[in-house]
């Protein structure tokens, strides 16, 4: 049976390259890079290099680059730690309701603390207004976190807009570029951010490493204590494999992405234009501001689930929404805000293209698909009562 990967948005196989950097670090170059002999130097010497290489994918200064364990734990650090330095100047924030939960959560766990958050509606698209943001804005504002592109629609967002408010008011940006970072350009300095999050394996990096940039002169207050790893911010021994093949695969995507990006987008709008042939399907999503390799369709009539799990027996791997809420039956909350129903937002797919995704591969779905709608179809009574 043919095994097809179309949940790039998900999580990314490892880069070969990457894992031949990786190897020497986990037998031979093993040392504590916080240690002063020669094996914990050889360890800081590359962790050294690798902040330095990520900053110039970047645009950075390296001392403005953290290392965390991943995306979620970047968010954290970043959005409560403003909040807990600039909380004697005020306690709003403004953030979108379309954000990944490691932002929406972090924003919630601090209104039990006392803050006052705004979830700025989005349009058809899971776009955010520029004049929300304006409108939502007050005198005790200190912060906005906006995403740079939905990880479940792919639509990006008008961040060099909002950063540039923000700047005028004085208010402290960060954005959650999960998706975007080896996917598309992403210069801290042409977007206007004072903080931004990325991870390794959503770019063909490991797991359980990411990035937290924090530009010179942003106030923030660290959230763990015990060490002094990444000036504090991060205290533990540094996971300095993670780290190395991180740099690494941040080093190819950026080389790649010309050719890579315009292939990507091509099969996307290959599958995309096939998949609208199929009756009563809708894209989600914008049209052209969007990331290349991400699809997301509704299907009336179907469940997205019995999709999923129909397309898995023939060897396909798709989802429905965000990765880390997979396994909750509830609609997702950004295609709710979008405006579609329960019932479109239930019967939503998500197809997430790669860098080795073929043509074949795109016509394999293209041609397993329909039969299966159909047959699912059957069994609803909601397509016999239309």
């Amino acid at each position: 049976m043919q095994r097809v990967y179309f949940d790039h948005a998900a999580t990314t196989p490892v880069h070969p390259e990457v894992i031949a950097a990786m190897l020497p670090y986990f037998h031979n170059s093993f040392g504590n890079p916080s240690s002063i002999h020669s094996f914990g130097r050889e360890s800081r010497q590359a962790v050294d290099s690798a902040r330095e290489r990520v900053a110039k994918v970047l645009g950075a200064s390296p001392r403005e680059i953290y290392f965390t364990s991943g995306g979620t734990e970047a968010d954290n650090i970043a959005i409560q730690g403003v909040a807990l330095a600039k909380k004697g100047q005020g306690r709003h924030i403004i953030t979108s309701q379309i954000e990944h939960h490691a932002v929406l959560d972090a924003c919630k766990y601090l209104e039990t603390q006392g803050f006052a958050v705004t979830y700025l509606p989005v349009d058809e698209y899971g776009r955010v207004r520029v004049e929300d943001v304006v409108a939502a804005l007050r005198p005790d504002t200190i912060l906005i976190t906006i995403m740079h592109a939905n990880n479940e629609v792919g639509t990006i967002q008008p961040i060099r807009e909002i950063s540039a408010i923000a700047r005028e008011h004085k208010v402290t940006f960060h954005t959650d570029a999960v998706q975007t970072v080896g996917s598309i350009p992403v210069n801290v300095d042409d977007l206007g951010v004072d903080l931004l999050t990325l991870s390794a394996h959503k770019f063909y990096g490991p797991k359980g490493i990411g990035v937290l940039y924090i530009r010179k002169g942003t106030k923030l207050k660290p959230l763990y204590h015990g060490g002094g790893q990444e000036r504090k911010f991060r205290p533990g021994t540094e996971n300095h494999v993670g780290i190395i093949g991180l740099a690494k695969a941040l080093e190819i995507a950026a080389a790649d992405m010309t050719s890579k990006q315009a292939e990507v987008a091509a099969l996307r709008d290959k599958l995309m234009a096939g998949l609208l042939e199929i009756p009563e399907v809708k894209p989600n999503g914008h049209p052209t501001e969007r990331l290349p390799g991400n699809v997301n369709i509704s299907i009336r009539y179907v469940e997205g689930e019995s999709l999923i799990l129909s397309l898995d027996m023939q060897g396909v791997a798709v989802s429905s929404g965000s990765a880390c809420t997979s396994g909750s039956l509830d609609p997702s909350h950004v295609l709710l805000a979008m405006g579609l129903s329960h019932g479109e937002a239930h019967g939503s797919l998500r197809l997430t293209l790669g860098r080795d995704t073929t043509p074949a591969e795109v016509d394999y779905v293209l041609s397993i698909l329909p039969p299966i709608v159909l047959r699912l179809r059957q069994m609803s009574p909601l397509f016999h009562k239309r």
